[in-house]
């Protein structure tokens, strides 16, 4: 698995034997063994992770007041939460809890222990903090505005106009997450709020609970019994194990049962084995190149729009992208609320060069594109290079580590980008507000995609700030779908692609149910026959 902003793998043996077991055995009927990329891991703690596979496990560790649940992942539902209000403020959530609801310790669940684990988010200001600052919540106010009105009811306040909607979908990340508050206080040290021993330790409600965590080697959760949904599998074990090629060969010989980050090779390889499937599940990212408009010739949106006319979408998709990734030409991947299927651009290199030669530019130009020296992102390059030439636009491709290029495209100092982006929570606005909003275009104002791009548009950031008040759902969607055209159309990108995530596993495995992002991952589901 990446990291949201990207990690790389440490190296592994094929000698490492699975916990409990012989290698070359069958793994255990009510366990499910993955081999996977966890070297991301560094800290389980709710409060605190924000790395990939940390997530994953922290979805299934813990619960929160409202989730996707795997039964449905359209549909926002009670989680802990057994029903809840919004105030006609729209400022002023209530919710209640469901009854007998209790921790792995076997205490039972309180408002207050909601409260407080909402509240340590923000009063930690770790890295989730932020998605709880959105709201207004800060370390000066947080216990004022998140309160237990008694043990079984629980009181929030927002201060910003946002959807409720919005709201719902923030509850539902796993900074969301609900500990026991007595357990985390009583291995506190320092005032730390229980983190440094919650990074090794869960105080779960949730489907699993943490049995251990040993950092670049493995992951083992244990079925809780008194949780309120149905767990099918026992227990779970994720062995960090990096390289795809050994992945694939504990596949096969059933050491594991699942492998979660096997290449394009190794992929095909399988495909055809008698006791292996491969299931491909969209994922959340959005390939894009950024379009700097202080580029005088970037500016101009026929020459944006010409640009989108040399890239052979299909083409790659079709290639080298084949089965791991789908054309995706809008700012929200598919699968997300309120994404809309909008794909207007194909390879044409005659409507093209019309444009540019409406813009000025008959003969094309010379211009510079970045990328990370990482597959596919090369590849991608050279059939953009090769398709731009087409219509006279020489692409330098100039390659560098991910520090060099994001250094550049924060700077504002790039003319071409090509890169990747992953949302931060399942709402339209995680990727509305860095695509489409730019309120302050200063150069002393850093903000995310649209000012690194310098697209400046009072008419984007309109729309924008109406579709993340609008309450009415119905009516978010639409304006949400014209806000996607409009950023597809006139924004300062080339969107192209969304990846897919392939997993493999063993014939004997089944119902394993990966969301589109990390908050709706589920093993409780996954059985084996």
């Amino acid at each position: 698995m990446l990291n949201r902003r990207t990690f790389m793998a440490s190296a592994t043996t094929l000698s490492t034997l699975l916990a409990g077991y012989e290698a070359n055995a069958a793994t255990p009927k009510d366990t499910i063994v993955i081999a996977s990329q966890i070297d991301d891991i560094i800290t389980l703690d709710p409060g605190e992770e924000y790395e990939v596979s940390g997530q994953i496990v922290v979805s299934n560790v813990y619960d929160r007041l409202v989730r996707y649940e795997a039964e449905d992942l359209s549909k926002l539902v009670g989680a802990m939460a057994q029903s809840w209000e919004v105030g006609k403020d729209n400022k002023t959530f209530t919710f209640k809890l469901r009854a007998n609801q209790k921790f792995e310790s076997g205490a039972v669940v309180t408002a207050e222990d909601v409260a407080w684990s909402l509240q340590r988010v923000v009063l930690m200001d770790k890295n989730p903090a932020f998605l709880f600052n959105q709201l207004g919540w800060k370390k000066d106010n947080v216990k004022d505005l998140v309160k237990a009105i008694d043990a079984n009811t629980l009181q929030f306040k927002i201060t910003e106009d946002y959807s409720p909607v919005m709201v719902l979908n923030l509850m539902a990340t796993t900074a969301g997450s609900v500990v026991e508050k007595k357990v985390a206080l009583a291995n506190e040290k320092n005032g730390d709020f229980g983190n440094e021993w919650l990074k090794t330790h869960s105080a779960t409600s949730g489907a699993y609970k943490l049995v251990s965590w040993k950092a670049n080697e493995s992951v083992t959760l244990e079925a809780n019994p008194g949780f309120h949904l149905p767990v099918k599998t026992k227990r779970v074990i994720i062995r960090h194990v990096p390289e795809p090629a050994t992945q694939r060969l504990m596949l096969e010989k059933g050491d594991v049962d699942m492998a979660w980050t096997l290449q394009s090779d190794q992929l095909k390889a399988v495909a055809t084995a008698k006791d292996i499937k491969v299931d491909t599940f969209a994922y959340s990212g959005t390939w894009y190149t950024n379009l700097n408009l202080g580029d005088e010739r970037l500016k101009n949106p026929k020459v944006r729009s010409a640009l989108r006319y040399l890239v052979d979408y299909d083409g790659m998709v079709n290639t080298f992208l084949k089965g791991s990734y789908i054309v995706n030409q809008t700012f929200l991947p598919k699968g997300f609320p309120s994404y809309i299927d909008y794909k207007p651009y194909k390879l044409d290199v005659a409507k093209a060069k019309a444009l540019l030669a409406e813009a000025g530019y008959p003969n094309g130009f010379e211009i510079k594109l970045q990328c990370k020296n990482l597959s596919p992102l090369t590849e991608i390059a050279q059939s953009m290079q090769q398709t731009m030439g087409l219509a006279g636009i020489k692409v330098n491709i100039v390659t560098g580590d991910a520090k060099q290029v994001i250094t550049d495209l924060r700077a504002r100092r790039h003319q071409m980008t090509l890169i990747s982006w992953t949302p931060d929570y399942l709402d339209p606005h995680t990727n509305a507000g860095v695509f489409a909003l730019n309120d302050d275009n200063a150069d002393d104002k850093p903000k995310p995609l649209a000012w690194r791009n310098r697209y400046f548009d009072e008419q984007s950031n309109a729309m924008t700030m109406a579709a993340v008040k609008e309450t009415d759902p119905k009516k978010r969607d639409v304006l949400y779908a014209e806000l996607i055209k409009r950023i597809t159309d006139q924004g300062p990108y080339i969107l192209m692609f969304q990846p897919l995530t392939p997993v493999a596993s063993r014939k004997n495995v089944s119902g394993y149910k990966p969301g589109i992002v990390e908050d709706t991952y589920f093993f409780r589901t996954v059985t084996k026959s």
